[in-house]
């Protein structure tokens, strides 16, 4: 085979049986034809094997039957039926499998460690991408192109499978659910194109807006409303350029930009349903911090209080002007390997503090992000080779992007982690969880799995930040997906993907558990007084940009003071790959506190602007004694 290193040469070998003949594969593409333009081939082909070199329909590559393992599976359901299949037998776990990672807990301090429970042993679908919407359902999807999922659709409602050879194949298993995360309930949705590593946020108005994806669906818009009927709306031509392994930001405004993708180093921005982009806008920050493993994927993100972008790519970053398309800046090289797709480290925008801010102007808070792990940046070609996979990094890095000469600060954490999660918690504490301590991403390119948690405290000073918390046993690598509840626990879900839902004969089976964590503050020694929000007091019309904010909440046992209390309001993000897009905390500032008792009138100070919190749907907290409530909804415009 001819010598190159393709990023998903790795998916190649997974998902032989789905995508390839054995006997086509004869050579990968040239890495360096990442630089081309993109042919019909490419997308039909994207690997360069299994052609006929014309282009055509003949060059799609074929799907062949994927084993069942239930006699009813050989069929679509009955009319007006669909549901859940049984989880396969996973059989005898490998050598690899119990290669675990379990930090000790300090067992010599009363702090609580978090605690873990099973909130669904089936998900029909595993959970690649994930985000929690407002009407109490998360929803996960992942892709068409491993073919069989474990949830059936209607028979009278299967999806038409645009790569099959024979015209009007359908597709009759669900590949995207919304779960009920209280009590595992699932109802299956109707995806039309491929979602396979695409990105998403949420709109002004609480709709999940998703873009790009694989094949048929590298250009699709999608839109899903939070309601217990809704599907997916899609519009499958809306970009001018691809869009897989992108990152989609909301701004200020509420569009939203989308950045990057596999080949294309560019960005455009998400168009109004029906219509599409002509264009897009060059970004050669992209085309420079490619590498012959393209470990510039699903960028880092953030918006920044004065409106600027920051965005981080393979090792380095910039601040872009989206307005004017102008680099205000580039950032300081963060060294030690890759960061980004497929070395996937973790990354968030610290919490906002707005206590030291007035209502109307005053300085914006310093906008801080942190970067946590990733992998050498030759580990993808180490692993392709079949070499003895690389130990991922260990490193956590700072920078202060309001600081013109500013460097990063780096600590080390108490393990490696690829491929690992990060969140923000109600408390501005960050949650890192899921992943391995050696490869990166891709289709078993990583082993030894990481089962315990950090709890990372950005306010402690160096060598005080991370704690150890209680380990899960369930091992979740590629493709692995955790989100904030509005209850201030953690949904944990999706990892492992493996062709045709793969249960046996391989080291990670696919992954359909959901799990809930619990971080210490809900232990319940702890939290017995956990504040309680009156949901009747909070107003009904939102937040309005720079107005006060009043509503109320009580303890159950004991009464609180002022000192005692911080308000946050969290964005709830969209996750997939190990990145959390749109995420961000807001610390509000407290301008009145009523005490009666142990009931409280409480008022805050609602973001000034828009660049500070885009419109849309929050979570807010009370925070009483490092204890959130459970949150409520709360619009801001």
């Amino acid at each position: 085979m001819a010598g190159s290193s393709s990023l998903l040469r790795a998916a190649v070998f997974a998902m032989a049986l789905l995508l390839l003949r054995a006997s086509s594969v004869d050579a990968f593409f040239d890495p360096f034809s990442i630089f081309r333009a993109r042919t019909e081939g490419d997308i039909l082909d994207p690997f360069g094997v299994g052609s006929t070199g014309n282009g055509g329909a003949d060059d799609v590559p074929e799907k062949p039957e994927v084993a069942q393992t239930e006699v009813e599976e050989k069929g679509a359901a009955r009319p007006n039926t669909m549901g859940l299949t049984r989880v396969p037998y996973a059989g005898v776990p490998s050598k690899a499998s119990t290669e675990t990672t379990v930090l000790r807990v300090n067992t010599r301090d009363d702090k609580a460690d978090g605690a873990w429970t099973i909130v669904s042993d089936n998900s029909g679908v595993s959970a690649m991408h994930l985000a929690i919407m407002r009407h109490g359902r998360a929803v996960m999807f992942d892709t068409v192109t491993t073919g069989r999922s474990l949830m059936r659709l209607r028979f009278d409602n299967c999806r038409v499978d645009p790569r099959a050879k024979k015209p009007n194949t359908t597709d009759c298993w669900a590949h995207a659910v919304e779960f009920d995360y209280n009590n595992g309930a699932v109802r299956p949705l109707k995806i039309l194109t491929d979602t396979w590593c695409s990105a998403g946020g949420f709109d002004a108005v609480g709709n999940l807006v998703q873009s790009g994806g694989y094949f048929e669906g590298d250009k699709a818009v999608r839109y899903l409303s939070p309601c217990d009927t809704c599907d997916w709306v899609e519009h499958p031509r809306s970009f001018a350029d691809g869009r897989w392994y992108a990152t989609q930001q909301v701004l200020p405004d509420g569009r939203f930009a989308v950045f990057g993708g596999r080949r294309s180093f560019s960005y455009e921005f998400v168009p109004k349903p029906g219509l599409f982009n002509h264009q897009s806008v060059p970004l050669p920050f992209l085309r420079d911090t490619t590498d012959d493993v393209e470990n510039n994927l699903y960028p880092f993100v953030n918006l920044l209080p004065d409106g600027s972008i920051f965005i981080f790519a393979n090792n380095r970053g910039i601040i872009l002007d989206h307005k004017a398309d102008l680099v205000i800046r580039e950032i300081p090289q963060l060294p030690g390997g890759a960061r980004s797709y497929p070395a996937s480290a973790m990354s968030a925008l610290l919490p906002l503090d707005l206590r030291g801010g007035k209502l109307h102007g005053g300085a914006d808070p310093e906008p801080e992000v942190i970067i946590c792990g990733g992998a050498p940046t030759t580990s993808f070609k180490v692993g392709e080779n079949g070499d003895k996979l690389m130990v991922a990094l260990r490193d956590c890095s700072r920078i202060n992007l309001a600081n013109q000469d500013a460097r990063w600060t780096t600590e080390d954490m108490p393990v490696a982690r690829v491929m690992g999660d990060m969140l923000i918690l109600p408390t501005g504490d960050l949650l890192l969880l899921n992943g391995a301590n050696r490869g990166c991403a891709g289709w078993g390119f990583a082993k030894g799995p990481v089962l315990s948690p950090l709890l990372y405290s950005p306010g402690q000073p160096q060598g005080s930040r991370f704690r150890p918390l209680a380990a899960s046993n369930i091992a979740r690598l590629y493709h692995s997906t955790a989100a904030l509840l509005p209850d201030a626990t953690v949904l944990v879900a999706g990892g492992n993907t493996n062709a045709g839902y793969n249960f046996s004969g391989v080291d990670f089976p696919t992954e359909v558990r959901v799990e809930r964590f619990s971080p210490p503050y809900l232990e319940r020694h702890v939290a017995t007084n956990r504040p309680q929000i009156d949901m009747r007091s909070v107003p009904k019309d939102g937040m309005r940009y720079g107005t006060r904010f009043p509503f109320r909440f009580r303890t159950p046992v004991a009464a609180v003071v002022e000192a005692d209390v911080m308000v946050t309001m969290y964005a709830p993000p969209f996750t997939t790959h190990g990145y959390s897009m749109n995420q961000r905390l807001l610390i509000l500032a407290i301008t009145s506190f009523v005490a009666d008792g142990w009931s409280y009138g409480i008022t805050v100070d609602a973001p000034g602007k828009p660049e500070l919190a885009p419109p849309g749907y929050y979570l807010v907290f009370v925070v009483a004694k490092g204890v959130p409530s459970e949150a409520a909804w709360v619009k801001i415009q």
